[in-house]
């Protein structure tokens, strides 16, 4: 595999309580330090930053598996949980709800089952911070498309449109 080469662009403004912003070909976003660490608060924490990585990998590696399966996926959308204990010692729970087409049979929503465990195995991010000792896991959810359009109500009820 060839060498990749992500350049990616970044600005501070001000004293801690400032904020800045990082800027690459397909991500923009505002960060800033936390309020109880002194800062505005007014952007994302590396907290933030790091789990996103892991939240866009599994995304991303399921969408994939899912299609290479052709499994009948109507849409699916994720809540993902991280927790901070003592010591700063993170942990991440993915969430994932697949939501299947009408027609989709029962060999279908095994399939969907396996490859929601699966796509984090496969998921380099999330590999990568297991090997550094954070806990990843996967609590996952099939349904079949009964009509109420869960994906389009999840992302009115989140206000995933930009």
């Amino acid at each position: 595999m060839a060498d990749q080469k992500i350049n990616m662009n970044t600005v501070w403004y001000k004293d801690a309580k400032g904020d800045g912003r990082i800027k690459s070909d397909n991500l923009q976003t505002q960060i800033a330090i936390p309020v109880p660490k002194g800062g505005s608060g007014e952007g994302a924490e590396p907290q933030q930053l790091l789990m996103s990585s892991a939240v866009a990998c599994y995304t991303m590696t399921l969408a994939y598996m899912l299609d290479r399966k052709k499994v009948p996926v109507a849409g699916f959308f994720m809540d993902t949980e991280g927790n901070i204990a003592k010591g700063d010692q993170l942990s991440i729970t993915h969430r994932p709800h697949v939501v299947l087409n009408s027609g989709a049979s029962n060999e279908d929503v095994t399939m969907a089952e396996a490859l929601i465990l699966q796509a984090e195995k496969d998921c380099h991010i999330g590999q990568l911070l297991v090997k550094a000792g954070v806990p990843v896991g996967t609590e996952g959810k099939v349904s079949i498309d009964s009509g109420d359009d869960l994906t389009t109500n999840y992302i009115e009820e989140h206000r995933l449109v930009w």
